[in-house]
């Protein structure tokens, strides 16, 4: 009689494990792909919101106030200033007609100069503004990204990791550990930021660091609102 020979249970093992080491070979790729998607997305937003920022100054001679709450996005204002002189919280999405969450369903956050956020005495190209954006040399020292004092408004994605963010649901998300000094910096700040290349190392002067910030520029602000006559 002919016999038929199957597969030894160590054969279809050494199947199953060269099927698993291809397939998390495959992952691996697609996830790193999946996780720049969303980090370009996110900064495409940014941009969107700092556009939007500087489209209210031209139409409004001043910029909004933080969002009243994680749930409602419209522009936290009593009378001709921000609520409580509030000048930190979340972006106003409703107001500017913007996605209210960032690609890790994260809200963004908002930080305006108080002068420019007032209604009653808008400002002027020589009103001070108070914000300063710093970044990280070659060698990890503390830098500046901007002019000391010198931007008017920040918008901060806390970025995959999400420490410091306000989720969804509206809960607050863990600060992380004392090893990411630079996103603990961002978790807290309302006029001192941080803006630095992404990593996933603990050791680097700063500890690790994902948060995406962009500013609008008191140079391209004053310009475009000289050029629209709205100022001086």
């Amino acid at each position: 009689m002919n016999k038929q020979h199957g597969f030894s249970l160590v054969e279809i093992a050494i199947v199953l494990v060269i099927v698993g080491l291809m397939v998390g070979g495959l992952l691996t790729p697609l996830t790193m792909q999946l996780e720049q998607r969303k980090a370009a997305d996110t900064q495409r937003a940014l941009d969107e919101a700092r556009e939007a920022l500087v489209g209210f100054a031209l139409r409004n001679g001043y910029l909004p106030c933080p969002a009243i709450s994680a749930s409602d996005g419209q522009e936290d204002r009593s009378g001709g200033r921000c609520t409580g002189e509030r000048r930190d919280g979340y972006l106003p999405w409703a107001t500017l007609g913007l996605p209210r969450l960032d690609a890790w369903n994260h809200l963004y956050r908002y930080s305006v100069t108080p002068a420019f956020a007032d209604s009653a005495i808008r400002f002027k190209l020589v009103t001070a503004r108070d914000i300063t954006v710093y970044t990280r040399d070659g060698l990890g020292n503390l830098a500046p990204a901007t002019a000391p004092a010198d931007i008017p408004a920040v918008i901060l994605s806390h970025g995959r990791n999400g420490y410091g963010a306000t989720s969804d649901a509206g809960l607050l998300v863990s600060n992380g550990s004392r090893s990411n000094e630079d996103e603990q910096n961002n978790a807290h700040a309302d006029i001192n930021f941080m803006a630095r290349s992404a990593s996933d190392n603990h050791a680097l002067p700063g500890g690790e660091f994902d948060d995406m910030v962009a500013w609008v520029s008191p140079n391209i602000l004053f310009n475009r609102m000289v050029a629209a006559q709205v100022l001086p």
